[in-house]
């Protein structure tokens, strides 16, 4: 019993990594509010938000690897996936229900005129369950209608899946061999796509398979290769170096090379420095509550870019209006945050993580 509980419980983080997540999760928050306002990429100043994905992703394969590599064997598959669905299905769901309420009781829509029960129902079921299910055309059939940004969590439990049953045991020559495959495919889709923004929608569902695969198999690959940079930049110093990531210009010519280098090269590299560097006292809480917030952060905003959207469309605000509406927005979504990690998530995680405690 003893033996078991000790396989069940959390391992240390790198708080830094943690830390850096929750400046990924604001700029994502960020841009997607200014896409809304300014939807030419190339006008917008965080044009390339949206790969904090794809920083996602590798963190994500980093963390998995250091927290389940040493442990998969003995806690078996089922274990490790409980444990999953524990860690991120509580927000899952508490997105869905935010979603549900929001396409209910938006003030500039009334979209359920339109759909009825029977496929408001269908709607928010395949939401809670991560079901792709394309069927709003005014949300550009968005896969999760009621909260986009679960597409990336339809591709981690994916990932997490393949994980658990067969990369976990992979040498580490196949894991190069794979890696090097994912980011040949990843150029094919920025080639092809121009750009690596996909994975949301029918026409790039794919396209999130390519984004998920590199970065998974390289932060897995950064681990187990030891590549960890030792290094005194700190964590504001690696948070700006991850927001220039976000703030480079877009740039239609390029875009197709610029992203894939940034997903392949950058951010990978980020993750090798914020493993190997270390926290000021200073600037530790700081760092702990960007990382508390940012998961929450990133499944509970979209509702309300939903919002903004038919807010748009129906009253066209100026970009001054914009300007004041789109800060205020992001500190409240924040503030909200963190209100549903203390009082709702936490108290849900633990609830469940002690009953597979006992039920072990």
């Amino acid at each position: 019993m003893i033996a078991k509980e000790n396989l069940l419980k959390t391992k240390q983080h790198f708080e830094i990594l943690d830390g850096l997540r929750g400046i990924a999760a604001i700029a994502v928050v960020v841009f997607h509010f200014m896409e809304i306002a300014i939807t030419d990429y190339s006008k917008n100043f965080i044009g390339h938000g949206y790969l904090a994905v794809d920083f996602f992703f590798c963190l994500s394969g980093f963390v998995i690897v250091y927290a389940y590599d040493n442990r998969i064997g003995q806690i078996g598959i089922w274990q490790f996936v409980k444990l999953r669905l524990i860690r991120l299905q509580p927000l899952v769901i508490i997105g869905s229900i935010l979603g549900l309420l929001t396409f209910l009781f938006d003030p500039f829509s009334d979209f359920y005129a339109s759909y009825g029960f029977g496929k408001t129902a269908l709607i928010f079921i395949s939401s809670v369950f991560v079901i792709p299910y394309p069927v709003m055309e005014e949300r550009y059939f968005n896969l999760f209608n009621l909260n986009a940004p679960a597409w990336s969590l339809f591709w981690e439990y994916i990932i997490n899946i393949v994980y658990a049953s067969a990369l976990f045991k992979a040498p580490k020559r196949v894991l190069q061999l794979l890696t090097i495959l994912g980011a040949v495919i990843l150029f094919y889709v920025a080639f092809n796509s121009k750009n690596i923004a996909g994975g949301w929608g029918g026409p790039n569902f794919w396209d999130g398979g390519a984004r998920v695969l590199f970065s998974f198999l390289f932060g897995m690959l950064i681990y187990r290769s030891n590549w960890i940079i030792k290094n005194n930049i700190g964590f504001l110093g690696l948070g700006i170096f991850l927001l220039i990531g976000f703030l480079i210009p877009y740039n239609d010519e390029y875009n197709w090379l610029v992203e894939p280098m940034l997903a392949i090269i950058y951010f990978p590299l980020i993750v090798s420095l914020g493993a190997g560097s270390s926290l000021k006292p200073s600037v530790k809480k700081l760092a702990e509550l960007s990382g508390e917030i940012s998961y929450p952060l990133y499944m509970t905003h979209y509702p309300f870019v939903w919002i903004l959207l038919t807010y748009v469309a129906v009253v066209k605000p100026s970009l001054s209006t914009l300007a004041f509406v789109i800060p205020i927005s992001v500190i409240s979504l924040i503030i909200l945050a963190y209100l549903i990690l203390i009082f709702i998530d936490t108290p849900i995680r633990n609830y469940l993580k002690n009953r597979l405690t006992k039920a072990s």
